[in-house]
């Protein structure tokens, strides 16, 4: 055959190829040799070729071209198949398939299952099909019945809708009221405002109102999320409740009313959308004042006209628990924890923390039961209690919007008035006329009996064992114990103990919290806490300690008696002594004896004792001013005893033996350390002499104001002390390296009978504590002073300028703090520059580890992440520090240091924080982006993340306000 011939292709016409050049090209133009050695005809004869099945593929049928694609794909290669796919997802993407027609119904309507009623709604609207579904029972029932809101007839078998067509018709019955509509109505607790600033708080609450029902929703969104299983069949939702293909005719016929706006109507706060019959009764039966206060705390609700009493049936629900909110900042917390009575719910939050955060771990906690009564261990005083760390609770903070929103919703958790619930605050607010009435408006806003201490113990807790505000005792006798306020949450043992001791067992756990951190560092904060507590009263047995007051009287002046005898056989003195104490106690001369054989200092101060214990009379007769006075004075004697226990004690010793040329101390130290206590002392001896002889005629009229005044003007030299005070710590804990002798008087003198069991340090802090003893007694007397009253004038002038002084007191002690805890963190981070500015303060450390993702394209929700380091952020008031965080165990033991390296410091005003959603690849994380770079990091926690970027935001807020 011809070879030319050969070469002539079919379908090409002869004409077509009658070209110059094909002559030259006709032996390799339609053969299938290629020039693999030469590039340029290699790619010269592709392009032909391909050009040529081009056109080939144009003039083919479909049926043929499909045939090519198949013959073209299985010849070829996983990663030429790889290339086609991503060509096919780029032109067709995959993501506009509907998922219904793709997915099993079952998986729709799980998916359909999840959004909310007007997300529902608007989804029936896309087309035929997606009606069908987001209108099944099966989606509308739960809703419904979790509301209260039953089918009042059983649907047949194919009725389609019915569940919708309920709750549609159920909302559209409740009476909505806005914020203005609902202040012309109940009224407002609202600071008044006029013009702009009245615009302006009103849309603001409109917002918050919004906002509200935002959070709400997407918080019932999270539980249905945490609580939802798997989907299954037999007609049935994820509560275990019947589904619409099952009968309801035991359930009652509800009737709704039409929409009305009538003053009986019940305000439902948005906070407890279960509704029932026994509480529509048990408000109906209330009075008007407490349905205006109800409706007051919730200006913005919906509002609805309860059912006839005979409509639903009695349901048995369980007797409600008790919420105790207690702050880490309260000295020796971990010992209240693990006194916890069974039945309380324990928050331990971090003062640190935001508002917001503690609402939400107080919302986790309860798990949506209603509580009977709420507890609040916080730092406070008699006016103002320290919620959090820039949040103070105060008669004037109170009607702000976040304290109003917080109480709010925090009182929509507690059980009304009328079946026993209330506000139990573990600080004297009730023994000053601004603690009372920052009592009288909490309770006006969340419609709650408030309960407080009315302050007339002194001691840093002690006031909790004293009277009570509403009539409940908390010591005294023991049948009334179960009634009492804090004994309802804590065993009386545990609360005893750490109100006398609360500020010694701080020093005990802090140590507890250094040695056990690394064994307890992966637990949490709430369970490490009552671990702590429960082996700190293990250890230190104060149940054995608490033992009654006449036997710690007794064996208190028996050592002191024995101290001063030179006794060879110390037990029969003692037996004796024990004796004869209890004799003359029961026939009324135990005076003589003591003074013969005692010590009359201390059987002077056990009388004052004595004298200072109230009488149980009924609150009404009781002398409120005489009690308080007697408490002062005795206290007032307890605090110049121990300034006395420091001169005769520590100074006379010393300046003895400077003088006999055996110097411990030099002069210039001793008159550092204990002068100004020389001249404290001077002038409250004084001044309890005064008290002495006013108390010896005490009657109705008597006063004390003046002796007040009297103490108030030479203030000075309390002031020269605190001035002093950390110079004359630094004094002796210098001495006391640098001096052997001093060292050792210091082992021998303290913490003896004659110091009070007390170190030289503990006692010099005592006027410390004494201007906020002086403060409280002062507050207790001006509530129980009658304006009339020759001594209202007097009191008024020197509680002001104790506060104005203990306000001072309070400056240095964070000026104090804020340095310790700046000095501590630098020293703790390798490499960091220097953190001492003016004004900086540590607000919160937090762990986490530092992601890494190999692909930056993909969204952060999809990304694979990579564990890089562990890192520490350290939160200041204007800057968050970045560290790396390296772990060293100790070999053979569990314990473990951890060193942290400086790495990046980012001011708040640049920087900007994201969340990272929830998903396979990654949890808990988040994203840090400063002006230069970002980091994306995880806590082990998701309580972690929240709490810490709660408070980030917080601080970015402030810092970003500071710098307008």
């Amino acid at each position: 055959m011809d070879t030319k011939l050969k070469s002539t292709p079919h379908s090409v016409k002869r004409w077509q190829l009658s070209g110059t050049d094909y002559s030259a090209r006709a032996e390799t133009l339609f053969s299938t040799w290629t020039p693999l050695n030469d590039k340029t005809g290699n790619m010269q004869l592709f392009e032909e070729r391909m050009n040529l099945v081009l056109h080939w593929f144009d003039l083919w049928t479909d049926r043929q071209r499909k045939h090519l694609l198949y013959s073209l794909l299985t010849r070829c290669t996983k990663p030429q198949l790889r290339y086609c796919r991503d060509l096919l997802i780029e032109t067709l993407p995959v993501t506009q398939v509907d998922f219904t027609s793709v997915l099993p119904r079952f998986l729709s309507l799980y998916v359909m299952s999840f959004l909310s009623p007007r997300d529902l709604c608007s989804a029936s609207q896309v087309s035929w099909h997606w009606r069908v579904l987001a209108e099944q029972d099966c989606l509308w029932a739960g809703r419904c019945i979790r509301r209260g809101w039953f089918l009042p007839y059983t649907p047949v078998d194919k009725e389609y809708g019915a569940w919708k067509n309920h709750y549609v018709s159920c909302v559209s019955t409740l009476d909505l009221l806005t914020p203005r509509e609902a202040a012309e109505q109940y009224g407002t607790l609202n600071q008044p405002s006029t013009g702009a600033a009245e615009e302006e708080e009103e849309r603001r609450k409109e917002r918050r109102v919004r906002q509200m029902i935002r959070d709400k929703l997407q918080e019932e969104k999270r539980t249905s999320i945490r609580t939802r299983r798997a989907w299954g069949g037999g007609g049935s939702t994820q509560t275990g409740r019947p589904s619409s293909g099952l009968t309801f005719s035991s359930w009652p016929s509800l009737s709704w009313p039409p929409r009305t706006a009538a003053p009986s109507s019940l305000s439902l706060s948005l906070d407890s959308p279960r509704t029932s019959a026994p509480s529509s009764d048990r408000v109906q039966t209330s009075s008007p004042r407490s349905e205006r206060l109800k409706a007051s705390a919730a200006l913005s609700s919906f509002t609805y006209r309860p059912a006839p009493p005979h409509t639903a049936p009695p349901i048995h629900r369980p007797s409600p628990a008790l919420l105790l909110l207690i702050s880490d900042r309260i000295p020796a917390y971990e010992l209240l924890l693990c006194g916890v009575k069974a039945g309380v719910i324990v928050v331990l939050y971090d003062h640190r923390g935001t508002l917001s955060a503690l609402l939400t771990q107080a919302e986790r906690a309860i798990s949506g039961q209603r509580v009977q009564r709420l507890g609040l261990v916080a730092p406070g005083g008699t006016d103002e209690i320290q919620l959090l760390h820039s949040s103070f609770l105060s008669e004037r903070t109170l009607l702000t919007p976040d304290h109003r929103d917080f109480w709010e919703k925090l009182s929509g958790w507690v059980a009304p008035a009328e079946d026993g619930g209330g506000i139990d605050m573990f600080s004297p607010l009730a023994a000053s006329a601004s603690g009372v009435a920052l009592v009288q408006t909490l309770s006006t806003l969340t419609g709650l009996e408030v309960r407080a201490p009315t302050g007339l113990a002194t001691g840093s807790f002690q006031n909790i064992l004293s009277e009570w505000s509403g009539g409940a005792v908390c010591s005294g006798l023991s049948d009334q114990q179960p009634a009492a306020p804090a004994l309802r949450f804590m065993c009386e043992s545990v609360l005893r103990g750490w109100c006398t001791q609360a500020q010694w067992m701080e020093e005990a756990l802090r140590e507890m919290r250094g040695r056990l951190g690394a064994q307890l560092q992966r637990v949490s904060l709430q369970a490490r806490g009552r671990a702590l507590g429960h082996c700190l009263w293990e250890n230190v047995c104060l149940e054995e300690l608490c033992v009654s007051e006449d036997l710690k009287e007794a064996l208190t002046e028996g050592l002191t008696a024995l101290t001063r005898q030179d006794e060879t056989r110390p037990l029969e003195f003692l037996a004796v002594f024990l004796t004869r104490w209890s004799e003359e106690k029961g026939g009324g001369g135990e005076g003589q004896w003591r003074n013969k054989g005692g010590d009359l200092s201390v059987a002077a101060h056990n009388s004052q004792k004595r004298l200072s214990r109230i009488p149980d009379l009924p609150q009404e007769v009781l002398d409120w001013r005489g009690a308080v006075a007697r408490e002062l004075h005795h206290s007032e004697c307890v605090y110049v005893g121990r300034l006395g226990a420091v001169l005769k004690v520590y100074q006379e010793p010393l300046t003895a033996a400077l003088n006999s040329n055996r110097a411990i101390l030099s002069y210039a130290d001793i008159h550092i350390v204990l002068s100004p206590v020389t001249h404290i002392l001077e002038l409250n001896r004084v001044f309890q002499v005064d008290l002495q002889a006013r108390l010896q005629q005490w009657d109705a009229e008597q006063c004390v104001g003046d002796v007040f005044v009297k103490l108030c003007s030479k203030l000075r030299v309390y002031t020269n002390y605190l001035n002093n005070y950390t110079t004359a710590l630094c004094t002796i804990d210098k001495c006391r390296e640098a001096k052997p002798a001093f060292r050792a008087f210091l082992k021998r003198a303290d913490r003896t009978l004659a110091t009070h069991m007390l170190s030289l340090q503990e006692l010099l802090l005592c006027p410390v504590w004494r201007i906020q003893e002086y403060v409280t007694l002062l507050q207790a007397l001006s509530v129980h002073t009658q304006p009339g009253h020759p001594d209202h004038t007097h009191l008024s002038s020197a509680l002001d300028t104790l506060l104005r002084f203990r306000a001072f007191i309070q400056k240095l002690k964070r000026s104090s703090e804020r340095d310790g805890a700046l000095e501590e963190t630098q020293q703790m981070i390798q490499g960091c520059p220097r953190l001492s500015e003016s004004n900086r303060q540590l607000i919160i450390t937090q762990d986490a580890a530092l992601l890494r993702s190999p692909d930056e394209q993909i969204p952060d929700s999809f990304r694979t992440y990579e564990q890089v380091s562990d890192v520490s952020f350290f939160l200041f008031n204007d800057a968050l520090v970045l560290t790396r965080r390296t772990v060293q165990h100790t070999p053979f033991t569990l314990a473990h240091q951890s060193a942290h390296t400086f790495v990046a410091s980012v001011a708040l005003a640049s920087l900007t924080v994201r969340e990272i959603t929830h998903s396979r690849y990654v949890s808990h994380a988040f994203v840090l982006e400063g002006p230069c770079r970002s980091w994306v990091c995880a806590t082990e926690r998701g309580e972690e993340r929240e709490h810490f970027l709660s408070v980030l935001r917080s601080a970015i807020t402030s810092a970003l306000r500071g710098h307008e």
